[in-house]
C-alpha cells in the first residue's frame, strides 16, 4: 500500500461519513482520509428527520462499529401492512402485509432518527483519526498521477481520489461535466413527526392515495415519522396551513387507530423527482449517494442505494490498495460503476413505475393493482423475494452489507 495518497471525500452526510469510516478500516491509517463539509461544523446535528435503514445498511453500520451506538434509539420495523384507496374512502382494505424479519431476530428495517446516527458517526470518525474539516471543496485538478482538491478554506491536498458525496446537487458532479437524466413529478413530499396515544407495536403503513403514498413509520415511544406525498400545489397549501387546519388535513389521511394524534415538528415538503448520473466516475472522481442518484420516497430505498454505493466503492479501492494498485485509477472505478450503476438504473425505474401505478386515480388501474397486490400477498415465495430485495440482500452484495470487515 506505499506510494498511496489521501483520499478526500467532498461531503460529510451518511454516505461521506460511512464511507470514510469502510476505507479506514480496509485501508488503515497509511492512507489519509479527509471529510470535507461546511455542516460539521454544526454539532450536535439538528437535523429532525428520520430514515429507514433496510437490514444489509444496518448490517454494514454493525461492522463499521457504529451499530451499538444508536441502536437503543432505532426502532426495528416488525411488521408493514399496504393499503389502497381514496381519501375519502371510510375503510382502507389490506392488499399486503409483510412479516418483517428476513433472518430469524433480524427485522428488514429498522427507523433511525438522522441527528443520533449523524452524530455517532462524527464520533466514530474522529475516534479513528478522520480528519473532518468543516470547509466546502472548492476546486479540484484531476491527471493521470493525481487529483489536487482545493478546500474554500485555502489549503490544498494532494490525493489519490475524490468522491462526490455533495447531494443531489453535487457541485463537484457540475465540475466534472457529469450530465443528468431524469425528471420531476409534479409531488412534494411532506415530512413531520407526529405522536399518538397507542402503541404502534412496531408497525409500519403505507397507504396508496390518489395523490401518492401516505407512509407512517413507527419511532421509538409513541411517535412515527410521516412521509407524505401530495401534488406540489396541494403540498405548498398544506405547509402553509395553521395547526388545526393542518392536524385537520392530516387526521384525513392518518384515521383514528392510534387514538388521538399531535404534531411534534414543523412539517416541511420537498420537491420529489428522479435523476441518475450519465455517468458515476470521471477522472479520479467517483460518485455515491444522491449525488449519483436521486429516487421517489415510495419504496423508501434512497438514503440505502446510497449505503450500497459506499459499501461497493470501498471494497474495490480496498481490493485495490491489496494488490498494490493505484487507488484512483480507471479500471479501479470502472469496477465501482459496473456494479452499481445497473442496480440503481433498475431501482429507480421500478420506483417511478410504482408512482405512476399509484398514484392516480384511475378506477381499472386501481383494481388491477388490488388484484396483484392481492396475489403477492397469497403466494409467500414471492413475499420472501421482496422482502429480501426490500432488504438490500439481494443480488451480488458487498462485503460490508453482509455485515463482514473489508
Amino acid at each position: 500500500m506505499s506510494g498511496q495518497r489521501s483520499i478526500v471525500i467532498g461531503g460529510g452526510a451518511f454516505a461521506g461519513l460511512a464511507l470514510a469510516l469502510a476505507l479506514r478500516q480496509g485501508l488503515g491509517a497509511e492512507v489519509a482520509v479527509i471529510v470535507a463539509d461546511p455542516a460539521l461544523a454544526v454539532r450536535p446535528s439538528r437535523d429532525s428527520r428520520a430514515t429507514a435503514i433496510v437490514a444489509a445498511c444496518r448490517r454494514l453500520f454493525g461492522a463499521l462499529g457504529v451499530w451499538g451506538d444508536i441502536a437503543s434509539t432505532a426502532q426495528p420495523i416488525l411488521d408493514m401492512v399496504v393499503t389502497d384507496s381514496r381519501l375519502e374512502d371510510a375503510m382502507r382494505p389490506v392488499f399486503l402485509t409483510f412479516a418483517g424479519h428476513v433472518e430469524p431476530g433480524e427485522p428488514f428495517a429498522h427507523m433511525v432518527e438522522n441527528r443520533y446516527l449523524i452524530d455517532a458517526l462524527v464520533a466514530r470518525a474522529e475516534a479513528h483519526g478522520i480528519d473532518l474539516r468543516a470547509t466546502a471543496v472548492a476546486s479540484y485538478d484531476a491527471n493521470a498521477d493525481g487529483v489536487d482538491v482545493r478546500l474554500a478554506d485555502g489549503s490544498v491536498i494532494n490525493a489519490s481520489l475524490l468522491v462526490a458525496a455533495d447531494g443531489a446537487r453535487s457541485r463537484l458532479r457540475e465540475r466534472a461535466g457529469i450530465a443528468t437524466h431524469g425528471w420531476e413529478y409534479d409531488q412534494s413530499g411532506i415530512v413531520v413527526t407526529v405522536g399518538h396515544e397507542r402503541d404502534h407495536q412496531g408497525r409500519a403503513e403505507e397507504h396508496f392515495l390518489p395523490a401518492g403514498p401516505f407512509a407512517i413509520l413507527p419511532l421509538t415511544g409513541n411517535r412515527s415519522s410521516l412521509v407524505w406525498t401530495e401534488k406540489r400545489g396541494e403540498a405548498t397549501r398544506i405547509t402553509a396551513l395553521g395547526e388545526a387546519e393542518f392536524l385537520a388535513e392530516l387526521e384525513q389521511r392518518f384515521g383514528l387507530h392510534l387514538g388521538e394524534i399531535k404534531v411534534l415538528d414543523k412539517p416541511r415538503s420537498f420537491p420529489l423527482g428522479y435523476f441518475v448520473a450519465r455517468s458515476f466516475i470521471a477522472e479520479r472522481l467517483a460518485l455515491v449517494g444522491d449525488a449519483a442518484h436521486v429516487i421517489h420516497p415510495i419504496a423508501g430505498q434512497g438514503l440505502n442505494m446510497g449505503l450500497k454505493d459506499v459499501a461497493a466503492l470501498a471494497e474495490v479501492v480496498v481490493d485495490a490498495a491489496r494488490l498494490g494498485i493505484d487507488l484512483g485509477q480507471s479500471d479501479v472505478l470502472e469496477s465501482y460503476q459496473r456494479w452499481r450503476r445497473f442496480d440503481t438504473m433498475a431501482m429507480g425505474l421500478a420506483t417511478n413505475s410504482l408512482n405512476l401505478l399509484f398514484s392516480n386515480k384511475s378506477t381499472l388501474l386501481r383494481t388491477v393493482r388490488d388484484i396483484g397486490l392481492g396475489l403477492v400477498d397469497r403466494a409467500p415465495p414471492l413475499k420472501e423475494m421482496f422482502i429480501r430485495q426490500a432488504a438490500g440482500l439481494s443480488g451480488e452484495v458487498p462485503r460490508l452489507l453482509k455485515g463482514e470487515a473489508l
